[in-house]
């Protein structure tokens, strides 16, 4: 996938999955041989696997100690690290230029958090600027579903 530009600027595209069968479904729409992914709160690395099979390089980051442990132990070859999904810092000293973001914040999922998910999908794009963000959340996919962007019509001559 190209990058997505609109009026001269670099525009990221969110896909909003429910479930994790959708998460999963999207990387062989949006993942190519040549990104480099981040997965944020990857867990025990299930998804960051599947990433792995399709892109160049792929790192998977948990908030959890023992989550993160555990894949290292189970996958080996791929990088894995703990840190907060809100500690931008921490996620500028991975020194990667994402070009995809996979978000699975299992406690952003409902219409509490929508506005800490927006937040955190909002400092992603502009700090990371990747092509395409796929976010796990039921309440955005729903949200995502009843929004139209409004735009003015043109106006007609007398």
């Amino acid at each position: 996938m190209t990058e997505h530009v609109q009026g001269g600027k670099v525009r990221t595209r969110y896909i909003a999955t429910q479930g994790v069968k959708e998460y999963r479904a999207t990387i062989d729409e949006y993942v190519k041989p040549d990104d480099i992914v981040l997965e944020v709160g990857c867990e025990w690395g299930t998804t960051t696997v599947l990433l792995a099979e399709q892109c160049r390089e792929v790192i998977g980051v948990d908030i959890g100690k023992e989550p993160i442990e555990r894949a290292r132990e189970r996958h080996p070859g791929i990088r894995f690290e703990q840190m907060d999904a809100y500690d931008m810092r921490a996620i500028l000293t991975l020194g990667r230029r994402f070009t995809k973001v996979y978000v699975d914040l299992s406690g952003l999922s409902g219409y509490h958090s929508l506005l800490d998910l927006l937040s955190l999908l909002n400092m992603y794009t502009a700090v990371l600027r990747p092509d395409v963000i796929v976010v796990k959340s039921s309440a955005l996919k729903r949200l995502a579903q009843r929004c139209i962007a409004w735009q003015q019509p043109a106006r007609r001559r007398a």
